[in-house]
């Protein structure tokens, strides 16, 4: 049996626009992707100290049992981030919970919560530190030292997108005469 002659293909033979069309493709894909990058990776972190010591039978307040001051419709409030410290000196800790509803895309604003245990021991929300309706994320968290502190990124007008947050903010809360009073720490920038 004799083989088959196959019939010449016309895409089989390169000729200069198909590298140019190639290389534009590559290109794009190259600076699509220096766009869009990952989050920087990140270990766990062993959890914040206790900024005063409690008394061993004062557990800090579980922000799973509290129901927060946030709507977020069909969906439910996730908690983010938590960290626990005695913020009013009472010798009872308390628990700084970073909240948002957990849309399935997007970035959702945080919302920031101070959590106590109330007279018959379940926890409660005592202060909203920041309101998610003031669309803003928080990017790094802590408690230390009697104060609470967060690395903010917001927009500077309704007209930037909401992927790329453009006002970066340090604050920094600290309980004074009965109320949370929040302040920028020594050397904060706002980009």
């Amino acid at each position: 049996m004799q083989p088959s002659a196959v019939p010449e293909l016309a895409h089989t033979h390169t000729r200069p626009i198909h590298w140019l069309a190639t290389a534009t493709a590559v290109a794009g894909v190259v600076a699509l992707s220096s766009v869009l990058q990952p989050g920087a990776a990140t270990a766990a972190q062993p959890s914040a100290p206790e900024t005063r010591s409690a008394p061993a039978n004062a557990a800090a307040p579980d922000p799973a049992a509290v129901e927060f001051p946030i709507e977020c419709g069909p969906v439910k409030a996730v908690v983010k981030k938590k960290a626990s410290g005695d913020l009013d000196g009472d010798g009872h800790p308390e628990t700084v919970a970073v909240v948002h509803c957990d849309s399935p895309m997007g970035t959702p604003p945080d919302g920031v919560y101070v959590l106590t245990r109330g007279d018959g021991g379940a926890p409660r929300v005592v202060a909203t530190l920041l309101d998610p309706e003031d669309g803003t994320t928080v990017s790094d968290f802590a408690v230390r030292d009697g104060a609470v502190t967060a690395a903010l990124l917001g927009y500077s007008s309704p007209d930037v997108p909401r992927c790329c947050p453009d006002v970066h903010s340090d604050v920094k809360w600290r309980w004074r005469n009965g109320a949370f009073v929040r302040s920028a720490p020594a050397g904060a920038r706002s980009v």
